[in-house]
């Protein structure tokens, strides 16, 4: 659908009037429903503590591990920390 139909549609004369409501319908729509999501796996390695993030992550939406809290080989989610973390690390990052 062009601007010009949506603003026949709308009753609305100004172009940027329109373009903006426009714009602004597309931004609220991509913020109530996550598209173009994608799953990623890294390996975990022994004594590796950061691990590279691709760059177009935006958002994390779950991190899960294998054998987490349990010995079935499922993949079972890791708890987000909400708190600052009491245990300080050994390195003094």
């Amino acid at each position: 659908m062009k601007v010009m139909e949506i603003m026949e549609k709308a009753s609305i004369k100004q172009t940027g009037r329109a373009i903006m409501y426009i714009k602004e319908a597309l931004q609220e729509m991509a913020l109530q429903h996550e598209t173009h999501i994608r799953t990623s796996r890294i390996d975990i390695q022994s004594g590796k503590r950061f691990y590279q993030l691709p760059n177009e992550a935006v958002k994390i939406l779950d991190i899960r591990c294998k054998n987490h809290n349990n010995s079935d080989n499922d993949y079972r989610s890791i708890p987000r920390s909400v708190y600052e973390p009491t245990t300080k690390d050994s390195d003094g990052i």
